[in-house]
């Protein structure tokens, strides 16, 4: 058996293969199928692998990109983090976009230079330098995309540098899982300063549910002599994973490789390696699948065709079996027009799946939204939002970001399995029209979304507390005082100490007031977000169900359109086979064959693109 052809490769035999498709389809009269071949032509033209990089904070991260593409694009300090995400893509010129938010998201050319300002937080060095706005609309920065003609870049790689996780209780861990379910790859980067740790255990293995493509990048190697003890006590806890790959690097190294010419220092650096895996494995991996899905598509538009010759050959060949030709392609062509009919079997299970769908989605999301409120007002029911609303806030915005990509995790998942259904219904349709349904990214919706807790967090002042006892002290000693005297009994001191008690008690009693107030309006701030939240969240997942079911819906309609050209056709020529002589059918006959050959060299030529 011949080795597997690299990715370019057969990226260029798939090519070569689509476009004599296309023109097989234009000699037969075929612009059904055409169009389908012009559309694999464009995924084989215009590349997308998206690779992205997550990890903790301060774990070398952005160093990693930007000594992947020797240049110094992602920006690296030690009081800065990443806020945006930054993509690199090849491009033959240096650029930079603003991409802000917005449906579809707006996109504003800036200089190079210009991105360390927008892509992180805390910058000392250009907190006071607010980027002039290029209009009064604009909407919320979301990333910035860069291009560099890189051959690394070359075959279709996006290196996208993530904000760091965080944990696995932030709100940026949840844009990262969200990022992984629409990526090729996935590079974890973690330093050698010490083992992986629960939390990014924890990350490791809900990211490898949504990407299967993970590599563990160790970074820092040069900095830290103990670095291979912790690669192996890694590779241990990688094995519940399928032991991913742990590449050791140093980003200095590699950075003094470059600037030096050293191939040594190169090597050293275990930068080789990491390129070796994305450019082989990854790109290669992802133009392999691109390869194979565009000769399928050839395949499939050569045994339509096909089919049309078949059925003329047999009418041809037997005269007395034409009849039963014409009335099995007859009988063949009700079933392909019933496919385009609402009342088909794969339409209902794709119109009833998608109600349940819809209905299984929301009341997912009600349920978690539910047990968020409860673990919300048990924690303010224990605690003073005036000592912990400040966190509160964080735990909220993590816990609901998180519960969201559960339940857009779920939608995929369920969506892929209707999408199987619908094909297990649908005569000679390969299923799985949907391979990866994208987990969008709950990040840009919860921006909007803002927690607006209307709290009178602080204290009593020392001068409040103050008054309300001597109030309360005093109202307490006149009480006494008063009933002193109508009884005609001298309290003297002892009103004051009643005073006092009284004083201390009405002090409680206040702030235990306050505090009641303040859990109740924590409670009711909670409330107001995750509604908020709740009304976002369904809106989008209704649009979402409905983009998938338009999408089945319009591939297998498509589909069946095609099986009824391609029975239609075959119809017409058995029909006018029935009708030759004797010496027309012997010529038509040859040329079917001749025809058939061409046909069969074509499909097998597709089929042998990753063989």
């Amino acid at each position: 058996m011949a080795s597997q052809p690299a990715g370019k490769e057969a990226v260029a035999r798939a090519t070569a293969a689509v476009s004599a498709g296309i023109k097989a389809c234009g000699a037969y009269n075929r612009p059904d199928l055409a169009k389908r071949l012009e559309r694999a032509a464009a995924s084989l033209a215009e590349p997308s692998v998206p690779v992205v990089v997550v990890g903790e904070f301060k774990q070398g991260k952005s160093s990693l990109v930007n000594a992947l593409l020797g240049a110094n694009i992602c920006p690296v300090d030690d009081d800065v983090a990443t806020a945006i995400p930054t993509s690199v893509a090849y491009g033959e010129q240096q650029r930079a976009e603003l991409v802000l938010e917005g449906d579809p998201p707006v996109r504003e050319p800036i200089e190079l230079s210009d991105v360390r300002r927008w892509v992180v937080e805390s910058d000392p060095v250009t907190a006071a330098v607010e980027p002039e706005p290029v209009n009064a609309d604009r909407g919320r920065p979301v990333g910035v995309e860069v291009t560099l003609p890189r051959k690394l870049l070359s075959g279709g790689l996006t290196l996208v540098d993530t904000p760091g996780v965080g944990g696995l209780g932030s709100a940026h861990a949840a844009a990262s899982l969200a990022a992984a379910s629409m990526a090729d790859a996935l590079v974890f980067v973690t330093d050698a300063s010490q083992e992986l740790t629960r939390s990014e255990l924890d990350f490791l293995i809900k990211a490898r549910n949504l990407c299967s493509a993970v590599v563990c990048v160790l970074t820092k190697t040069d900095f830290y002599p103990r670095w291979r003890t912790i690669a192996e006590l890694n590779a241990k806890h990688l094995r519940e994973l399928g032991e991913p790959p742990i590449i050791p690097v140093s980003s200095t190294l590699r950075s003094q490789a470059a600037a030096t010419g050293d191939t040594a220092l190169n090597t050293e650096s275990g930068f080789p390696e990491l390129v070796t895996f994305l450019s082989a494995q990854v790109g290669g991996g992802a133009a392999r699948r691109r390869a194979a899905t565009a000769a399928g598509e050839v395949a499939t538009a050569c045994t339509q065709i096909e089919a049309q010759f078949e059925a003329e050959r047999a009418a041809l060949d037997d005269p007395e079996q034409a009849k039963r030709v014409v009335a099995e392609l007859t009988e063949a062509k009700e079933r392909a027009a019933a496919l385009k009919s609402t009342a088909a079997k794969w339409s209902q299970t794709l119109t009833d799946g998608a109600a349940d769908l819809t209905s299984d989605i929301e009341h997912d999301l009600r349920g978690r939204i539910r047990g968020v409120l409860q673990e919300a007002s048990d924690a303010i029911e224990e605690s003073d939002p005036a000592d912990t609303w400040h966190e509160m806030e964080s735990w909220l915005e993590a816990r609901v970001a998180h519960e969201l990509i559960e339940n857009y995790t779920m939608l995929r998942d369920r969506a892929i399995e209707l999408s199987e259904r619908v094909g297990e219904h649908f005569r000679e349709a390969s299923g799985g029209v949907l391979d990866a349904i994208a987990v969008r990214n709950p990040e840009p919706m919860l921006a909007g979304a803002k927690i607006d807790h209307k709290i009178e967090l602080e204290r009593m002042k020392v001068g409040k507390q103050a008054m309300v006892a001597l109030k309360s002290a005093y109202g307490g000693a006149i009480m006494f005082v008063m009933l002193g005297t109508l009884t005609g009994v001298s309290l003297g001191p002892i009103a004051l100490g009643i005073g006092l008690v009284m004083g201390r008690k009405g002090l409680r009693d206040e702030k235990q007031r306050q505090r009641s107030a303040r859990q109740s309006q924590a409670k009711n701030a909670v409330r107001r977000y995750c509604d908020e939240v709740s009304f976002v969240a369904q809106k989008d997942s209704r649009d979402t169900m409905r983009a998938i079911q338009r999408q089945l819906r319009d591939y297998y309609t498509g589909l069946a359109e095609e099986f009824n050209t391609s029975n239609a056709e075959a119809l017409q020529r058995a029909t006018e086979a029935a009708a030759r002589t004797k010496s027309e059918r012997a010529k038509r006959l040859a040329d079917i064959d001749a025809e058939m050959d061409r046909l069969k060299q074509l499909r097998e030529h597709a089929m042998a693109v990753t063989s």
